[in-house]
């Protein structure tokens, strides 16, 4: 490579697929990118991603670059034997482990001993629950198993040419269930809880730590998982948020701290800079408004429209959207409620407003348990389809009292790992002026900043749909705020 412009690259093994993005270091530009293939969910052969980053790397799209950064999805792991090869195809997120997760939640003594230790209650997507079950129905595998990875890890193993060291950061090791964001380390105890048996685990490296090179010379960076990646990717700083809006949604928030949480409402992330990322996820959110457009018989944008016809409060109408039960408040086993039903108000244009207003007091409660606990959130990013329709775009700056950006469409998770592996090239000429990540620019897209209007009906709102929910679920969400 001459002695222009340094070129980064940085790979995102999802469940489905293998992204690429090379970036100019210095200003983010993406330069050219690649994408294939894999087998998706299940439990696929680590091999398989190896393929799969091969065929997006093809005709020569990996030419001139000095440096890699790996991201891939957190809920899987890769069990290893003595010679260092799998054991069996990757573990990942499966709803036949629940009963493993139980067990393991029960072993430690309930879910606030987990959150204290963790940050987290094992669920089916953390390999600590993955590998109780494959204890539980493998336990020959399970006797066989010597050292214990991610798959962001075992990629950047095998690109380093299979060395003697492991290696990982604390934003993957945040999410296996043995590894302690409030202490900074791994709780090895847990993860012989869960296999019957200790095992080897990473070195846990520093954010703009390199984690080796290959034997062609690439630099390669500490590597991470998605959800930091896409953190990183975003350029998320002390205020900002991510509301990612599928079937479901998830609020996370950058914070200078972990925050255990005997209520299991918050998951306490690392994230890839050094500070943390606390998560609060619901049971719903798109599936309200799919539910609601299936009912009046139109398409998710006619939904959007109708609901526009209507006004604040939707003539009294109140939706709470537990269709699914829900986490945050922790009403698992509780339905969706209808309220405000009178004569005047029972039209499509009402229900449709309902819908969206109700979905998104939804997702501001989750906002608001973060907002509790001392976590400032003052600009939002909205990430999903979801976040493309106008009423979304129109409500949401006033419901969630927050600046909201939606950005373009982009790969931020290989992104993310991209300017990882710009930040531990440059650390890797000069350590002292690499505290923070490099500066890329902001996401593209649309910025909508509430006014006093929309504050003020985006709280008459809430306090309608709070009203509705305390006289429902009292204190589902704790006690209310002084």
């Amino acid at each position: 490579m001459g002695s222009g412009t340094r070129i980064v690259a940085g790979l995102d093994s999802s469940s489905g697929w293998t992204s690429i993005v090379v970036c100019d270091a210095e200003t983010g530009e993406v330069l050219r990118h690649g994408h294939a293939e894999h087998p998706a969910g299940g439990q696929a052969p680590p091999e398989s991603w190896l393929l799969s980053l091969g065929e997006a790397a093809g005709d020569g799209l990996l030419e001139d670059v000095a440096a890699i950064g790996v991201a891939a999805r957190q809920q899987a792991v890769v069990a290893l034997d003595g010679a260092r090869n799998p054991v069996r195809a990757a573990l990942s997120e499966e709803q036949r482990m629940q009963g493993s997760a139980v067990d393991l939640m029960d072993a430690l003594g309930g879910a606030a001993a987990w959150t204290g230790a963790v940050g987290t209650v094992p669920g089916v997507g953390h390999p600590v629950a993955q590998l109780a079950w494959l204890a539980r129905t493998e336990p020959e595998l399970a006797r066989r198993t010597a050292a214990v990875l991610q798959p962001q890890d075992w990629l950047v193993w095998q690109l380093l040419g299979r060395p003697e060291r492991f290696t990982t950061d604390r934003g993957g090791a945040s999410g296996t269930g043995y590894w302690s964001p409030t202490e900074e380390r791994w709780r090895p105890d847990l993860l012989e809880l869960a296999l019957g048996r200790p095992a080897e685990l990473p070195t846990v490296l520093g954010p703009a730590d390199i984690a080796g090179r290959t034997p062609e010379g690439l630099l390669i960076s500490a590597g991470t998982g998605e959800t930091m990646a896409a953190a990183l990717g975003l350029g998320l700083g002390s205020g900002d948020a991510v509301i990612s809006l599928g079937a479901s949604a998830s609020v996370c928030a950058v914070h200078g701290s972990a925050i255990p949480d005997p209520g299991d409402m918050i998951t306490s992330y690392a994230d890839a800079t050094g500070r943390h990322l606390p998560v609060v996820r619901t049971l719903n959110a798109n599936r309200v408004l799919r539910g609601t457009a299936d009912l009046l018989d139109r398409s998710p944008e006619e939904l959007s429209a109708l609901a526009m016809t209507s006004t604040p409060g939707a003539h009294g109408l109140v939706f709470l959207p537990y269709l699914a039960g829900e986490r945050a408040p922790a009403l698992p086993h509780t339905a969706g409620t209808l309220a405000g039903l009178r004569r005047e108000s029972m039209r499509p244009e009402h229900l449709a407003r309902a819908a969206f207003e109700g979905m998104l007091c939804g997702v501001a409660d989750a906002a608001g348990v973060l907002r509790s606990r001392g976590v400032r959130i003052g600009r939002v990013f909205l990430l999903g389809p979801t976040a493309q329709l106008p009423a979304v775009r129109a409500l949401a700056p006033g419901l969630l009292e927050a600046e909201v950006v939606v950005p373009e469409p982009a790969d931020w998770a290989a992104l993310g790992a991209a300017r990882q592996a710009a930040w531990a090239l440059a650390a890797s000429e000069n350590p002292s002026a690499t505290a923070e990540p490099p500066t890329w620019p902001s996401p593209r897209g649309e910025t909508l900043r509430p006014d006093e209007e929309a504050l003020a009906v985006g709280r008459a709102v809430r306090q309608q749909f709070t009203t509705v929910r305390e006289e429902r679920h009292p204190e589902a969400l704790g006690p209310p705020a002084d």
